[in-house]
C-alpha cells in the first residue's frame, strides 16, 4: 500500500515530529511511505519558543521528506495537494493538534478525499488554551477526513461532540524508544550537576500555563528538605510568574532549573536521575511525557485531567491526585515516597504496558482501521 504522511518531520523538532518519524519508520517496514513536510510550519513571530528546528547536537531522527506546505501561504496549499495527488497514495495520514493548522491541512485533505482515504490522527480536538476561532476552524479541518484516530478516549469524546457521525478508533500513544537506555542514577546526577542523597521529582517538557508548573511549585514549597524538584523544559512565554514563586519559597535552592529545549541525547539523564515524574496538568488529552516515562520505567503522579487517569491511573502505572491543587499534589508525593511498594507496583505495571504499546501494534491497528473505511 502507498501511504502519504502530511505533517512535520525533520528538521522540525518536538514531540509531533518525533512521533511522525517513528510512524514513518514502522509503516515503511511493510508499505511504501512518503513524507510530505512543511516548508514553513509557523511564521517566526508566531512561534513562542527559541527555534522550531533541531540543532547540530540533537539526536533527532532524519527523515527524507518533500517540504511543500507553507501554513502562511495559501498558494502552497494547492501545490501540496497536487503533489500528493500525483503520487497516487492509497491512504493519506495527517496530524492535528491546534486550530492554526486547520486552513492549510483542511484545504489539502478536502482535495484528496475523492481519490484516496484520509485519516487524521488527532492529538487534540479542543485545545488546552482555547480561543474563539478554534471551533469553526476545527470543524473545517474535520470535514476533510474519512476517519480519525484518537490517542485516548477523552479526545474521542471531544470529537463526537463536534462530529457525532465521525468514524474513529482509539489507539493509545505508543512508547518512544529512541532516547537510549536508562543510566545509573549516580551517573545521571553527576551529568546534571546534582548532589546525591535527595528525593528527585521531575517536571519535564515545554512549560505552558495549562501544564500547572505553578501548582507543583506551590506543592513543593511545603515538602521537607530532602526533596528536590528538577524542572527541565523550554518556557513558552514568560517564566516570571514561576520565578516569583520560587524566589518566595524557603527551599528555593532545592529547585533546579534547566530552562531550555532538552535535546534527545539529554533525555536519559533527566529520567535516570528522577524518582518520580509529576504531571500537574490543569487540562490534558494524552501526554507524550508519559510515553517517555514508560520507556524509562518511571512512575508518575498526575492529575485527573483528560486522558491521564485513563492512561496512567487505570493502568496502575502511577498515582492520580484527587484534585488539581497544591495540597493534593503534595499529599500524593508524600504518599509515594512513604511506601516503596507503590513504586515497585507501578514499575511492574509499566513493564506490562511496554509490551502492549509498541509502534508495531499501533500501525497494525491503524491499517486495520483503514480497511474498514
Amino acid at each position: 500500500m502507498k501511504i502519504a504522511i502530511l505533517s512535520c518531520f525533520y528538521p522540525y523538532r518536538g514531540g509531533i515530529s518525533q512521533f511522525n518519524a517513528c510512524l514513518y519508520g514502522e509503516l515503511g517496514k511493510k508499505h511504501q511511505v512518503r513524507a510530505f513536510n512543511f516548508s514553513r510550519q509557523y511564521p517566526s513571530f508566531l512561534f513562542p519558543g527559541k527555534t522550531q528546528y533541531v540543532t547540530e547536537d540533537d539526536n533527532a531522527v532524519p527523515v527524507e521528506s518533500t517540504s511543500l506546505l507553507d501554513t502562511a501561504n495559501p498558494f502552497s496549499y494547492i501545490r501540496t495537494a497536487r503533489a500528493i495527488r500525483k503520487w497516487k497514495p492509497d491512504m493519506v495520514l495527517t496530524r492535528y493538534w491546534m486550530s492554526y493548522f486547520a486552513p492549510s491541512l483542511g484545504y489539502v485533505t478536502r482535495r484528496l478525499r475523492k481519490e484516496c482515504k484520509v485519516i487524521s490522527i488527532l492529538d487534540n480536538v479542543v485545545p488546552h488554551e482555547r480561543r474563539f476561532f478554534d471551533t469553526p476552524l476545527t470543524e473545517y479541518f474535520l470535514g476533510g477526513s474519512d476517519g480519525y484516530v484518537t490517542l485516548c478516549n477523552a479526545v474521542a469524546d471531544d470529537l463526537l461532540k463536534m462530529k457525532p457521525d465521525a468514524r474513529y478508533t482509539v489507539i493509545p500513544h505508543p512508547l518512544y524508544s529512541h532516547f537510549g537506555r536508562k543510566m545509573p542514577r549516580e551517573t545521571a546526577e553527576k551529568e546534571l550537576g546534582l548532589e546525591s542523597g535527595r528525593k528527585n521529582i521531575l517536571f519535564f517538557g515545554l512549560i505552558r500555563e495549562y501544564k500547572g508548573l505553578d501548582i507543583l511549585l506551590e506543592a513543593f514549597s511545603a515538602l521537607p528538605d530532602d526533596y528536590r524538584l528538577i524542572v527541565a523544559g523550554e518556557p513558552y512565554g514568560s517564566f516570571d510568574r514561576y520565578r516569583k514563586i520560587i524566589d518566595g519559597m524557603t527551599g528555593s535552592s532545592r529547585v533546579r532549573l534547566f530552562l531550555r529545549y532538552i535535546r534527545d541525547s539529554e533525555v536519559s539523564s533527566f529520567f535516570s536521575a528522577a524518582d518520580v515524574v509529576v504531571l500537574p496538568y490543569r487540562s490534558a488529552t494524552q501526554s507524550g511525557i508519559s510515553s517517555i516515562s514508560y520507556h524509562f520505567e518511571m512512575p508518575m503522579i498526575v492529575t485527573d485531567a483528560g486522558g491521564l487517569k485513563e492512561m496512567i491511573g487505570d493502568r496502575g502505572t502511577g498515582i492520580v491526585a484527587g484534585s488539581c491543587t497544591p495540597e493534593d499534589i503534595r499529599k500524593e508525593i508524600l504518599r509515594y515516597f512513604s511506601d516503596p511498594s507503590i513504586a515497585r507496583d507501578c514499575i511492574a505495571n509499566i513493564r506490562k504496558e511496554k509490551e502492549r504499546l509498541s509502534w508495531g501494534s499501533f500501525c497494525r491497528k491503524l491499517v486495520d482501521f483503514y480497511e474498514t473505511l
